[in-house]
């Protein structure tokens, strides 16, 4: 049985970095699906996230299934599916696990409580892997999808002091992760600086995402303090993005 949770903890033991490759179902082609699978099983990834601030399409599920049959990935085998989810509409028994997300750099309750208490109930019935995630989201030079859904504003990417009690206060309300995110299609990514200066005052695993546009921006994330990078809009729009 996975244990996606404890295998992220080994590997940050190990110091072994972990990427995860972000789908947006409303973003997918579904005539393009079994590339697409193809492309992920001859990448690095080490984790699929499935979902977005906001998800309209119904092939949720659908796409979990079918990335399962294509299962074992190269001999590494199945990489875990994670539910990313925007709202409690997002969740799916057929993942193996879910980020319960609290996003705790913004102040409106929908998103720091009130979606978590409606997903409770749904969760409860499922053997989802439950992973509390506090995620903080970064001001990245334009207005991203999740500060239009959430209405909060994201934290000054200069201020680094209060960047880092956020997530010193996500991690001592139990989060099991800390997400720095700059958002889908940012214009800058987290700052390195950021990464660095947060990875040196948390002890659980940091989680990086949005606006990394190359490898060389994981391998800087990562070099920052990065345990886990987060791939998104940049697969989306080139399928070949492993080949650079």
């Amino acid at each position: 049985m996975i244990n996606i949770y404890n295998d992220i903890l080994k590997a940050k033991t190990k110091n072994q970095k972990l990427l995860a490759i972000l789908l947006d179902p409303d973003k997918l082609v579904l005539e393009n699906l079994d590339l697409l699978i193809s492309k992920i099983n001859n990448s690095p990834a080490t984790h699929i996230f499935i979902g977005g601030s906001v998800v309209t399409t119904t092939i949720l599920e659908y796409l979990i299934i079918k990335i399962k049959q294509f299962s074992p990935f190269g001999g590494r085998g199945a990489l875990p599916i994670v539910l990313f989810p925007g709202n409690p509409s997002q969740i799916s028994d057929k993942a193996d696990g879910i980020l319960f997300l609290s996003l705790i750099s913004g102040r409106n309750p929908d998103y720091l409580i009130e979606h978590q208490v409606n997903a409770a109930p749904i969760l409860k019935q499922t053997q989802l892997e439950i992973i509390s995630t506090g995620y903080i989201l970064i001001e990245s030079g334009n207005k991203t999808a999740v500060e239009r859904v959430s209405k909060t504003k994201p934290l000054d990417r200069n201020n680094i002091d209060y960047i880092i009690q956020t997530a010193q206060a996500g991690e001592m309300l139990g989060n099991k992760l800390i997400y720095l995110e700059a958002g889908s299609g940012a214009n800058q990514p987290v700052p390195l600086e950021v990464i660095k200066k947060v990875a040196q005052n948390i002890e659980i695993p940091l989680v990086v995402g949005g606006g990394i546009v190359d490898l060389q921006g994981i391998k800087d994330s990562y070099n920052a303090g990065a345990d886990l990078v987060v791939i998104g809009t940049a697969f989306e729009n080139d399928m070949n993005f492993f080949n650079q």
